[in-house]
């Protein structure tokens, strides 16, 4: 697990690596990808909380079978999610002929990235934060509502801080997953410089072209994605 991470340090060119990671191209992915992992996670938790709370706190048939197709992007190839994102999405798709007539476009938009992101991130809310409310239980919310409270209030002065660190973790998943999402993205988004071209993609391009600036962007990539999974780890702890 560990040596290819030391093969990549190794590997750097410490002494260009400040002009490698902040050429042009790098730092224009680099921001994309923060904008874009940003919007997506906001997106899992505008989705991802309902979900979890209906799975949680409810009961009905068929549940399981929604829970696996609302996680069935854990398992499913990216490419495959790119493709499924598209023919919705796509001027000829199931959604995308409609919005192309209205003047709206999606796919191979900045758009078409975070709707990328957010299909392969979602889960990693869901799971976290379904865990979380079957753990915590139901007793102080049943106790709130038997003294008159609102189930507005309830969720949000009982059930929101007792979730709260599961919602953290999940949302900080989320944000790394969305971080480091590739085939989705190019399938449905593309490669266009300062529009569609994330970090994993501009790692993806400069491996051919200039491969010390591929190496270094990758360890720029592995430190965020250890600083993040490291704040979820002590999200979990607290």
């Amino acid at each position: 697990m560990l040596l290819p991470l030391v093969a990549i340090g190794a590997t750097v060119r410490w002494g260009s690596f400040w002009s490698l990671i902040t050429s042009e191209s790098s730092l224009a992915a680099l921001a994309l990808s923060l904008k874009t992992s940003t919007a997506a996670t906001a997106v899992c938790l505008l989705l991802g909380v309902p979900m979890a709370l209906v799975l949680a706190r409810t009961t009905f048939p068929g549940q399981r079978v929604l829970r696996s197709l609302l996680l069935l992007p854990l398992v499913l190839p990216p490419v495959v999610g790119g493709i499924a994102l598209l023919y919705t999405f796509g001027r000829r798709g199931l959604l995308g002929h409609t919005f192309q007539v209205l003047g709206i476009h999606v796919a191979f938009t900045t758009t078409a990235v975070v709707l990328a992101q957010a299909f392969v991130a979602l889960p990693f809310l869901v799971v976290s934060l379904e865990g979380t409310l079957r753990s915590v239980g139901q007793r102080y919310e049943v106790v709130a509502a038997t003294l008159g409270g609102h189930p507005t209030f309830v969720f949000r002065k009982v059930t929101l801080p007792l979730v709260l660190p599961g919602l953290l973790s999940g949302a900080v998943l989320s944000f790394a997953r969305a971080l480091g999402e590739f085939g989705a993205t190019l399938t449905f988004a593309g490669s266009l410089q300062g529009v569609t071209r994330t970090l994993p993609l501009e790692i993806y391009l400069q491996r051919e072209s200039d491969p010390d600036a591929a190496v270094a962007l990758s360890l720029v990539l592995v430190v965020i994605a250890v600083l993040v999974v490291g704040l979820a780890q002590g999200r979990r702890a607290e």
